[in-house]
């Protein structure tokens, strides 16, 4: 990694981190029947996917786990943060290698991810959640149904929205200038 992936990587890192904070921090003053959708809107798994397809796996998932990371010291740090983390991380993983099949992918291309790739981590978390609880997995499931329809809203919206916009400005920021 060079200096200017670090700087794109803290940049995006501290941009999904705040945004979670700010989403979370709303999602806390909410009837309890809606924190579980309010808490999936934001930047993190966006973020996350441009960093891995922009500038590789490793950056992509050190992108997601620090936004889980720094976000959760500012507001619900546990035992589950280092999992969430890694979770999360996992989408810049797959991003990275998504951009072997497309440089420049279509909106379809995109969507097709945003919604594999949402559907792939919140089963995963919840898996973890029931896992650690000693919860049986499908109630689960069932329950935590709101706020997967929210991230798969969300994340869809935005990867197609703004995916190959942030991911060209991102490798922008982190390529080298030329003679340098």
């Amino acid at each position: 990694m060079n200096p200017r992936q670090l700087s794109a990587i803290s940049l995006l890192a501290a941009l999904g981190a705040v945004t979670r904070i700010g989403f979370g921090k709303v999602a806390l003053v909410v009837p309890l029947d809606i924190y579980g959708a309010l808490i999936k809107v934001g930047l993190t798994e966006t973020l996350t996917f441009v960093a891995g397809f922009a500038l590789g796996p490793l950056q992509g998932f050190l992108t997601g786990f620090l936004i889980v990371i720094v976000s959760d010291m500012f507001m619900m740090p546990g035992i589950w943060t280092p999992f969430i983390a890694a979770i999360i991380g996992l989408i810049g993983i797959i991003g990275g290698f998504l951009r072997r099949l497309a440089n420049k992918p279509s909106r379809l291309f995109l969507s097709l991810s945003a919604i594999s790739l949402t559907l792939t981590s919140e089963f995963l978390q919840n898996a973890w959640f029931a896992l650690f609880f000693q919860i049986p997995l499908i109630p689960t499931l069932l329950t935590g149904i709101p706020s997967i329809v929210t991230a798969l809203v969300n994340n869809t919206i935005l990867f197609t929205a703004l995916g190959n916009k942030m991911v060209r400005m991102v490798r922008e920021v982190a390529s080298q200038p030329k003679g340098g």
